[in-house]
């Protein structure tokens, strides 16, 4: 089997910036066909729904609740077909040793998209003011996320090459039709990818807290640690950046040490920073005992914050990346698709688990579930084979 050549640094860019495009979805606005030869028109089909839909998003009035629900369950939709066909080009572009920096560099630009979208949304357009009088540049949040997702999007098009071989229907076949006949066989030789079913189900758990803390992180500094809004503004600038270097980072460490090793690395530094945030009162005292200060506990829980966003992006990258060499170049769409799959079932799982706790324990108690749901990860992917998935993948290349 002749090995991956690694693409073109444009083409590389081009992947990249997709990952950059779609964060302006998923920070703005929110925080079953996979066939050869096709992802890319997929993935177009799939970009062009988010858009449209969110740029839609300006004809919802206040009170219009039913259609502000359907246009964001449909971008979302869209957001999430786009995610797995985009990650589904990454095993053809670079060999094996080089996908966690391919995944990182991408899943870091894509921070930086996201602040720069959000950058033009509240100094650009001045819908940082969330009242019935500032309605009329609130309404234009929509079309302007749809629009820098568009541009920002064209280099994925222009430049990302479709590596698998077209293949030609019958006149008894649709895309559906083989895309279900795919899955069935996948589905059928799946003890074949037990590593990657492991790896899934690791990321489950792993995404769960994730799920947690992209939701309730500004939430637990409001209504625990009392945070103020510069605080708060500090946190969001901050953990982009921090992300994006982690992202990079990681990535680099992945394709130099082991990738399994290095996601679970990623997997400590969240078990360790949701414990301190827990603790953050103990810790302040802590602190300022030891180092004769008087820093209150938003400063302790911005650092905290700040550190833990070292993993916000090099958890996801790195499972991303691993997905990769676990996945044979025919059957990269299907394995992203259940990957996806996973994160957003898992997201379900994470946060009615800790809205039950929350109405229970409280905010500050159920918080401690993600340390739980991130150990449990960590658990199940020592479980994880990395020389026998990659040499599964080779086994079953060109099927």
């Amino acid at each position: 089997m002749t090995e991956i050549q690694r693409a073109s640094r444009k083409e590389l860019f081009g992947w990249a910036m997709f990952d950059f495009a779609n964060s302006s979805y998923t920070t703005v606005i929110i925080t079953v066909v996979f066939c050869a030869g096709s992802k890319k028109k997929f993935l177009f089909a799939s970009c062009l729904l988010t858009v449209a839909a969110t740029a839609a998003l300006y004809f919802v009035r206040p009170g219009n609740v039913i259609l502000g629900m359907l246009l964001i369950v449909l971008s979302n939709i869209g957001f999430s077909y786009s995610e797995s066909f985009v990650s589904s080009f990454l095993p053809g572009l670079g060999p094996p040793k080089d996908l966690g920096k391919i995944s990182g560099y991408a899943w870091g630009l894509g921070y930086f998209g996201g602040l720069m979208s959000t950058a033009i949304v509240i100094f650009g357009l001045g819908a940082g003011v969330y009242t019935l009088e500032n309605f009329t540049r609130l309404r234009m949040v929509g079309p302007a996320t749809a629009l820098f997702f568009l541009i920002a999007a064209i280099p994925t098009f222009l430049w990302v090459k479709e590596t698998t071989v077209r293949r030609t229907l019958t006149d008894h076949e649709n895309y559906f039709t083989v895309g279900f006949k795919r899955l069935k066989k996948t589905c059928g030789d799946i003890r074949d990818y037990r590593d990657l079913m492991v790896l899934l189900s690791s990321f489950f758990f792993a995404y769960a807290g994730l799920s947690i803390v992209i939701s309730f992180a500004f939430i637990y500094g409001d209504q625990v640690v009392k945070w103020s809004s510069t605080t708060q503004i500090m946190m969001f600038v901050i953990t982009q950046f921090t992300a994006a270097g982690g992202a990079f980072l990681f990535g680099i460490l992945q394709d130099t040490w082991k990738a399994k090793q290095t996601f679970i690395v990623t997997l400590l530094i969240w078990v360790v920073a949701v414990s301190l945030i827990y603790g953050v009162s103990g810790v302040t005292a802590f602190v300022n005992s030891l180092m004769n200060t008087s820093l209150k506990e938003e400063h302790i829980f911005l650092i905290i914050g700040s550190i833990a966003g070292l993993g916000l992006g090099s958890t996801q990258s790195a499972c991303r990346a691993m997905v990769g060499l676990f996945a044979p170049d025919t059957k990269a769409g299907e394995f992203f698709g259940l990957w996806s799959f996973t994160s957003r079932l898992s997201a379900i799982f994470g946060l009615m688990g800790l809205g039950l706790l929350q109405a229970l324990f409280g905010l500050q108690q159920a918080v401690l579930v993600c340390s739980i749901f991130f150990f449990v990860a960590m658990v199940i992917v020592f479980f994880v084979n990395e020389e026998r998935g990659k040499l599964v993948a080779r086994e079953h290349a060109g099927e």
